[in-house]
């Protein structure tokens, strides 16, 4: 890229620094335009016809109702303005820009015109988030609200997003004389055309032959389930078995990736008898689901089937996030009907009952953004899983939007193999009345926590009847299902509880094999009152904490059981309907 700068400054006066033909520049102007003129009129399209729900609330007036205030954020820009020309004077632009992964490579240095535009930015954006801070008269919501319509807008401008400012794509633009920018836009009208980002190379993996491969069988179906039973690898087997719920907002698989990671194979492998619940994608049949469904007909009929194959009174159970919150009513369901007994322990996995402090996602919910749900979902009862994938990438646009919009779109690659990425792009569909429920009484009501707010086939729940041990994970980093968020849970229940706290977030914060040696985890044996309490006193343990949780699992006794008879797939009472991974999970 220095070689580039060299060329731009200089006029010809030795090999390699001669300027690019008249011919040449028209040919890269053309296709760069030809790219940029796409990508507006595809924007300003979408705009046109982009719903008024989607606007902006109304902000107050005067936005600046304090001139002091506005006074000292000018100034406090004007000072950082003299510091970024400090820093060209010094022959240091882009020091601070290299901070920021958009810009780490060295290309944007070696130019000084594109550190010099990368500083700036940087300082722009920091001077847009004062100024909502500076807006008088918005109520704490209203200003988180504008603060993430800010980072979004933001994140959209960033130079790294546009080819004549990012030096990376200018330098494979005169490698491949603008066909990096034709792939690009190859890239682009196919994702147009799906209506979905991609994130990965789709072709590479194939569900139940390189991913969700664990051997096991089908050995039960609902219209709303199917239940995997997975083949034991070992000749003894824990009594108890394990069931794994895991949400129906994606595929079960992200517990069953590849060998590596896969969780569910590990379990496997620790002498588990492992029992997983296969969600179906939401169509026009189960459209009307509720959450009654999910707790009564989902976890409630799984964990009874179980008991019944083997033969056992109890079942450890795992719910991961949204499964997690309807695990934690199914608890609270059974304790009001004096069942409680069935489940012998909880896992938690990213979950949430108290969403009074849930995060950006909370951003997205009130009466307009409802109201637009029920518009989208008007006729089929089904909300199309590609919306919860875009509300989900938004929530990180930086790295899940305009990471790949770069590297896709403007350079150009080829789609990388990488397993969480096609999971993550394997989207569900979701039934409306649930999702609109879901959104209304929890995340913007907060009943849940609340006594008897809540039934669930009309038996009203409260958390508090709640007696069963509970091993509660959180993700330090997590965007989705913060981790003050997740630490309520511990607030609501009467049982023992074990909290840990793990490095990472919503995904590689769970998805963290002991053999990858990765992240660390964070534990105490003391009762605490708070989440600062804990992390003030919290021992950290580097690695992964399944084995902890597994440890935690054999405290409730260890009594074994050979693996055979109907320890064996599809060799008890219920026969084996396929193969895992099943039908559910190839369902669109």
């Amino acid at each position: 890229m220095a070689e580039i700068g060299e060329d731009w400054g200089k006029a010809g006066d030795g090999a390699g620094a001669q300027l690019p033909s008249l011919a040449d520049i028209q040919h890269w102007t053309g296709v760069i335009g030809q790219a940029q003129q796409m990508l507006m009129e595809h924007v300003a399209e979408t705009m046109a016809h982009a719903p008024a729900d989607l606007a902006l609330p109304p902000l107050p007036s005067p936005l600046f109702a304090d001139p002091e205030k506005l006074a000292e954020q000018q100034s406090e820009l004007i000072k950082a303005s003299l510091g970024l020309f400090g820093h060209l004077l010094e022959g240091e632009p882009g020091a601070e820009a290299a901070h920021d992964r958009r810009f780490k490579a060295a290309q944007w240095r070696e130019t000084p015109i594109f550190g010099i535009i990368a500083d700036a930015y940087l300082l722009l954006c920091d001077a847009w988030i004062k100024g909502v801070d500076a807006i008088e008269g918005l109520d704490p919501r209203q200003r988180e609200r504008l603060k993430f319509g800010v980072r979004a807008i933001a994140d959209a401008l960033s130079p790294s997003n546009f080819p004549l400012t990012n030096p990376l794509v200018l330098e494979r633009i005169f490698e491949t004389r603008g066909e990096n920018l034709l792939h690009g836009l190859e890239h682009m009208l196919a994702d147009l055309s799906k209506g979905q980002l991609t994130h990965t190379d789709a072709a590479a993996f194939e569900v139940g032959r390189n991913i969700a491969a664990t051997p096991g069988k089908v050995i039960h179906e609902t219209p709303l389930y199917q239940l995997i039973h997975y083949a034991p690898t070992t000749d003894k087997l824990l009594e108890t078995p394990l069931l794994i719920f895991p949400p129906w907002i994606n595929r079960f698989y992200i517990l069953d990736l590849n060998p590596k990671n896969s969780f569910i194979r590990w379990a496997v492998e620790q002498g588990l008898s492992v029992f997983v619940v296969s969600w179906k994608s939401a169509d026009e049949s189960i459209a009307d689901v509720m959450m009654d469904d999910y707790v009564v007909r989902g976890q409630v009929d799984a964990i009874d089937i179980v008991r019944g194959v083997l033969g056992v009174e109890r079942v450890h159970t795992i719910g991961y996030c949204v499964a997690g919150t309807a695990l934690a009513m199914t608890l609270a369901y059974l304790a009001a009907k004096g069942e409680a007994d069935k489940v012998a322990s909880a896992t938690f996995f990213t979950a949430q009952v108290d969403f009074a402090e849930a995060g950006d996602l909370n951003l997205f919910v009130d009466d307009e953004q409802l109201q637009l749900i029920d518009t989208l979902t008007a006729g089929s009862g089904v909300l199309d899983g590609r919306y919860m994938a875009a509300t989900f990438n938004l929530l990180r646009g930086r790295d899940l939007i305009w990471n790949y919009v770069v590297q896709n779109y403007l350079l150009g690659e080829e789609y990388p193999a990488f397993d969480l990425l096609y999971w993550n792009g394997d989207t569900t569909n979701l039934p409306a009345r649930w999702h609109h429920a879901y959104l209304q009484d929890l995340y913007r009501d907060n009943k849940l926590v609340e006594p008897d707010a809540l039934t669930i086939d009309g038996v009203p729940i409260d958390l508090r009847r709640i007696a069963t041990p509970a091993y509660v994970q959180a993700g330090r980093e997590d965007h989705i299902a913060p981790c003050r968020s997740v630490w309520k849970l511990t607030e609501h229940l009467s049982g023992p509880v074990r909290f840990v706290l793990a490095g990472s977030g919503h995904i590689a914060g769970v998805v963290n094999p002991p053999a990858a040696n990765k992240y660390q985890y964070w534990t105490s044996d003391q009762p605490l009152e708070s989440l600062e309490s804990f992390q003030s006193i919290a021992r950290e343990t580097k690695g992964s904490w399944w084995p902890d949780w597994r440890a935690w699992l054999g405290s409730f006794g260890d009594a074994q059981v050979s693996a055979e008879g109907a320890r064996l797939p599809g060799q008890g009472a219920l026969p084996a309907i396929e193969d895992a991974p099943g039908r559910y999970v190839r369902t669109r």
